[in-house]
């Protein structure tokens, strides 16, 4: 079935989870909040997404020089303690991310830091090359969605296929770290809240 924005947007804000997340999980429960919140509990993911609202006051600086020494990028990863930013999985998802930074070229870290104006502009040039396709508004609107999707998982960091699996989104990534060291009282990996790709060092 086809999953809305605003049935995705009431699953955030339920539960805090990832955009893509919670429309996997909407998905898998026929568009239901209760069960898709069921869903994403199970995965662990609506418990370390509550987490994210407490202060991260504390966390790691993730780095990665690129052989040749002509890119090098910076990615800041937060959490609660002090404790959790020195556990491996912490730093090791700092150190991935950063390489992903690196191979990938993010220009965002989350959807919503797409300025509307960008979205708006994607959008325009997908409707002119289906404006002579014969297809009904309602069709070329899916379309529009799906072709955006694809636009955000080229310049969004937590939509980016991990360049270790392809199969798992970078997102995915940092949400089943945050589950893992949840259990060590982390509250939330704020990863890339702040990155940095500098070319040609």
């Amino acid at each position: 079935m086809t999953i809305t924005a605003e049935q995705v947007k009431a699953l955030r804000d339920k539960t805090g989870a990832g955009f893509m997340e919670c429309k996997a999980a909407l998905q898998e429960a026929d568009g239901d909040l209760e069960n898709a919140t069921t869903v994403l509990r199970k995965r662990g993911l609506a418990q370390a997404a509550k987490r994210a609202g407490r202060s991260t006051g504390q966390g790691i600086i993730g780095s990665y020089i690129h052989t040749g020494g002509q890119i090098g990028v910076l990615v800041e990863v937060n959490c609660e303690s002090d404790f959790v930013a020195r556990t491996d999985d912490f730093q090791r998802l700092a150190k991935e991310l950063a390489m992903q930074v690196a191979a990938s070229s993010p220009q965002y870290v989350r959807r919503e830091d797409v300025p509307t104006e960008v979205i708006e502009r994607e959008k325009a040039i997908y409707r002119a090359q289906l404006e002579n396709s014969g297809k009904p508004p309602q069709v070329i609107d899916k379309i529009v969605e799906g072709k955006l999707g694809g636009f955000y998982e080229q310049v969004v960091l937590v939509d980016q296929p991990s360049i270790r699996d392809p199969k798992t989104t970078v997102g995915q990534l940092v949400q089943a770290v945050i589950a893992k060291v949840g259990r060590t009282s982390a509250s939330r990996a704020s990863c890339g809240s702040r990155l940095a790709r500098a070319p040609e060092l």
